[in-house]
């Protein structure tokens, strides 16, 4: 991963030493609240429905085992004993006291870490596929590119103050696990005919009020010019973008206003001025970042181990486990895990302090010291040789973070909602336990198949709910808490948008529509089929039929 040069580290020791001063003004009154709202957004800090929450940045989602045990202790000392990690692969404190926050920067600055470009209306965090560097359908490791638009991006004074927030994703394999079509800028790297790194550039995606999938601009971006293409495309929309209405000011409203053609056209224009500017990267200084970048130390393995295929072969919930949470890596003989931060009945996406110290653990005896925050709020071991993953399984038993459900109904991808969130309408994780609780037979999970739910608690879609295979909607009915349900939704290259099945639910109703989803699914489905497959290949009809075809008693299903 990464590791801090003394420009780094000089720039966020400078950025504490201001925070502290300004949190100190503004608690002697000597600022007022109108004030001191942007400074403390600049430094990752909201204030909530009960409290201040700090949003902490994982930079592509990467952390070594000793940034993990610093957010351990943080959490511990400074919150209520665990940390939230979100779907844009940041840490969320819920608890923290506004006089801590700058004691909280100054020892994550101890770690090279920080909360800039969490919030606010700047670029945020720059987030990727949690394989990076280690999947085997990579083509090439983006990181170092990430890096270099993280430096760039992170004081630049023109994008300080945006329309709205703006989010860039990026993604070097075949299979797109970053949602690249969701982002404001997505970018996909490969190599072209001459075998040079090239991007295709996707612009205009996003979720929230209006979900709309990004359209391609560039298909074809020589690498060197990726940070003056975005100056281009930011500047195009810092100029033309809605300041009036929040709820316009998204860079995907702009582009359907004017037409891919149009602003491709304007942006095209815009980086003439710019193209060869000090902005193009060079190779000495793609060098110099790449070499920031610890290599692993891999061993000569055998792609097989026998110790691990008898674990296999005779212990059914090792092998349960292997089949959802174990990976393919381009390393002969390693793999990488996932730690399931979704137990049944638990908040999705929550870890405490505790398991914070054991993840951090097992990466510093399994995994080189690294490991990932994956977008669905997991945590991985990016490089568990394959004799080690039973008695890795066996720790994070232990510990409650072995649940099998990888990629199945109850690994929920779930925002925060109304038990924390100022903007929420609804409650997202009592819906989220309830739905676990629901489909808690582990048997039946894996019967059911690869299936994605994700929950948001208002139309700002921190849960992705618009690209779930399900996906649940908070919203407000008179004041009260109810839920809207779409079904069709998907990441990856074949990403789509949900659609809306019918007027929405009451909480109570929520565990028995979804089962009740499943039951058409399983009715109707093909052997090798999946539940977005499914749903594609019949329509949403049958499937609102049958949820809606016994009214109230839905509930009672």
């Amino acid at each position: 991963m990464y590791k801090y040069d003394e420009i780094d580290q000089a720039i966020i020791d400078e950025r504490v030493a201001q925070y502290r001063d300004q949190t100190r003004r503004f608690l002697a009154g000597e600022l007022s609240d109108d004030e001191f709202r942007p400074l403390r957004l600049q430094n990752g800090l909201y204030i909530q429905r009960h409290a201040p929450m700090l949003r902490i940045a994982i930079p592509y989602g990467t952390l070594s085992s000793r940034q993990l045990h610093k957010l351990g202790d943080i959490a511990q000392r400074y919150d209520h004993g665990y940390g939230h990690f979100s779907t844009r692969q940041n840490l969320q404190l819920n608890w923290p006291r506004l006089e801590d926050t700058p004691d909280i920067l100054a020892e994550l600055a101890t770690v090279e870490m920080h909360a800039i470009q969490t919030s606010g209306n700047c670029i945020r965090n720059i987030t990727t596929d949690q394989f990076a560097g280690i999947a085997p359908d990579e083509i090439i490791d983006p990181r170092a590119v990430a890096e270099i638009m993280r430096q760039w991006s992170t004081f630049h004074p023109e994008f300080a103050l945006l329309p709205r927030k703006f989010k860039i994703a990026v993604s070097g394999t075949r299979q797109d696990r970053a949602i690249v079509q969701a982002h404001d800028i997505g970018l996909e790297f490969y190599y072209d005919d001459q075998q040079k790194m090239a991007i295709k550039v996707w612009v205009g995606g996003g979720l929230g009020r209006t979900p709309i999938l990004g359209s391609v601009i560039r298909e074809h971006l020589e690498w060197q010019h990726i940070l003056t293409y975005c100056e281009a495309i930011i500047r195009v929309y810092n100029l033309h973008g809605r300041r009036d209405n929040a709820f316009k000011a998204r860079i995907k409203i702009l582009v359907k206003a004017l037409g891919i053609d149009e602003f491709r056209r304007q942006v095209e224009e815009e980086w003439k001025f710019l193209k060869d500017s000090p902005n193009t990267i060079t190779e000495s200084e793609l060098a110099r970042v790449s070499r920031h970048f610890t290599a692993m130390p891999y061993e000569d393995l055998p792609s097989h181990d026998a110790g691990y295929d008898s674990a296999i072969a005779s212990n059914p919930a090792f092998a349960a486990w292997a089949k959802r949470s174990v990976h393919p890596h381009k390393q002969p003989g390693y793999r990488a895990v996932t730690l399931s931060l979704k137990p049944h009945g638990k908040a999705p996406g929550d870890a405490t302090s505790e398991q914070m110290h054991v993840v951090a653990d097992l990466a510093e005896k399994y995994s080189f010291g690294e490991l990932r925050v994956s977008h669905e709020q997991n945590l991985i071991l990016t490089d568990v040789k394959l004799g080690d993953l039973h008695t890795v399984w066996e720790i994070a038993r232990a510990n409650g973070l072995a649940t099998p459900n990888i990629g199945l109904l109850t690994d929920i991808i779930c925002c925060p909602g109304g038990d924390f969130c100022s903007l929420a309408n609804a409650k997202s994780i009592p819906i989220a336990e309830a739905i676990q609780m629901q489909f808690d037979n582990l048997d039946y999970l894996h019967d059911i198949g690869e299936l994605e739910l994700n929950i948001s608690g208002c139309m700002n879609a921190c849960g992705h709910h618009h690209v779930g295979h399900i996906g649940i909607l908070g919203v407000d009915k008179d004041g009260s808490e109810w839920y809207q349900v779409t079904i069709g939704g998907k990441q990856g290259n074949d990403a789509s948008i949900g659609t809306v099945i019918g007027p929405s639910f009451a909480a109570e109703e929520m565990p028995g529509v979804v089962q009740r989803l499943i039951e058409v699914y399983i009715r109707e489905r093909t052997a090798e089929e999946r539940f977005i497959d499914t749903v594609r290949r019949i329509g949403v009809a049958p499937f609102k039929t049958h949820v809606y075809a016994r009214g109230e008693e839905t509930a009672n299903v």
